[in-house]
């Protein structure tokens, strides 16, 4: 189920990305102004709202298997604790000293040179 909702997500990320790009920007327009041709594919402004309608559909499948992929990751994963419990810690581990092995104390005091 999770991988075929993956696929289906893959796939709709791949023409979401198609759908935006196979739209005229909204300058355009303005090269026709000027000499150049204004004549697309799907004729003067038939594109316009279809691919409009497209990239609506599209947007919206992909909103809807990435809500419910991050649904099924939270739900798999169990129970979340907050950070803001503050599990105790059990154990505390000792600091390991420059030089050593870790296992010889530290010194009960550290002499002094005062003159």
């Amino acid at each position: 189920m999770i991988t075929l909702l993956i696929i289906l997500h893959v796939l709709i990320c791949g023409g979401l990305i198609l759908s935006i790009l196979l739209q005229s920007g909204k300058g355009s327009d303005l090269g026709a102004a000027f000499g150049g041709s204004s004549q697309t594919i799907f004729g003067s402004a038939g594109a316009v709202p279809f691919l409009n309608k497209v990239t609506t559909g599209v947007a919206i499948a992909f909103m809807v298997t990435s809500l419910t992929l991050a649904f099924i990751a939270a739900r798999a994963s169990g129970p979340q604790s907050s950070v803001m419990e503050g599990k105790a810690k059990t154990s505390q581990e000792q600091p390991v000293e420059a030089g050593g092995q870790g296992t010889s104390p530290a010194p009960a005091s550290i002499p002094t040179d005062t003159q």
